[in-house]
């Protein structure tokens, strides 16, 4: 296992990876502190003004040095809809990758240790929901619960149903992931020892085994977790994601998509802008962790 030490060294040592950190560093905080850093709540009406509504960036002529990224077309400033949507977007692309990594853990560790007609029926469960496209499932889930209850209903739980439908919807991953660690864990000494002196299944497999394959798991939730963001996006881009009036990077792309082409093109390109560098920061960042933490490609950081 590579040492802090050297794991640091890498860090610093990668022009690329502290680039991405940086990037990802500035959003999340971004992210985190908009409630008391945002000029503007875009949540609470009573800071709204309809006569606000798309007013270009302050450096441009018709400005206001209030909006300095420009508003949309309900007199929100971009600025503040993008502080408060990349938290969402987060939101929503951490608690996917939970549900994720719960499901495809536990099902990857029980096929690869237990074998046999188990791990067959999970694998082909894996192949079956590998064969269908994330978006596709998404869609109708989505459809189908915006067609089942009325709009306020929705909005209320729309940040849950997406978590839980991509969550859902990409637990193969990590089940195929971990059952590939755990068919090489299986059969080291340290597992025949623990079977010796009794201890259930259950412990060797949590206790024992699970620490041993948390390091490919840590490299594609990384991935995983911009592949969440991305899914959200596009939803939000088609209608099925977050409402207009709780804005993730993907709804505030989407309300100003039609407003592009009449003049108002800060509407959409900031908030397209900050989803970009957030997807490819996360992206960069899992490719880095996979080179380091992959034993085959160290070089005595240890």
């Amino acid at each position: 296992m590579i040492s802090f030490k050297g794991f640091l060294r890498r860090f610093l040592s990668d022009p690329v990876a502290i680039g991405a950190g940086l990037v990802l560093l500035v959003l999340v905080l971004m992210a985190v502190l908009a409630p008391f850093l945002a000029p503007q709540d875009p949540y609470d009406l009573m800071q709204l003004d309809i006569m606000d509504s798309e007013l270009p960036p302050s450096w441009k002529p018709g400005g206001d040095e209030r909006f300095w990224l420009g508003t949309d077309a309900q007199g929100r400033g971009v600025f503040s809809t993008i502080m408060y949507g990349t938290g969402i977007s987060l939101l929503i692309g951490i608690g996917a990758v939970i549900v994720q990594a719960v499901l495809g853990v536990t099902l990857g560790l029980i096929a690869g240790y237990k074998g046999g007609w188990i791990d067959s029926f999970l694998m082909r469960l894996a192949d079956i929901q590998l064969s269908l496209s994330t978006l596709m499932m998404a869609i109708i889930a989505l459809a189908l619960f915006q067609a089942a209850f009325d709009a306020n209903i929705y909005a209320d739980y729309a940040i849950v149903m997406l978590i839980m439908v991509i969550g859902i919807a990409e637990w193969p991953k990590f089940a195929r992931t971990v059952r590939s660690s755990v068919l090489g864990e299986r059969k080291k000494e340290y597992v025949d020892a623990a079977r010796v002196i009794g201890l259930p299944p259950r412990k060797i497999m949590w206790g024992h085994i699970l620490p041993n394959t948390l390091t490919p798991v840590l490299v594609i939730s990384t991935i995983q977790v911009a592949e969440a963001i991305m899914i959200e996006a596009s939803l939000s881009f088609l209608g099925l994601g977050m409402p207009v009036d709780r804005p993730s990077l993907g709804s505030l792309i989407r309300s100003g998509f039609e407003f592009i082409f009449s003049g108002s093109w800060w509407i959409t390109l900031y908030p397209a802008i900050v989803l970009v560098a957030l997807i490819l920061a996360l992206n960069l960042l899992g490719d880095w962790l996979r080179d380091v933490l992959n034993p085959k490609l160290r070089r005595g950081e240890d």
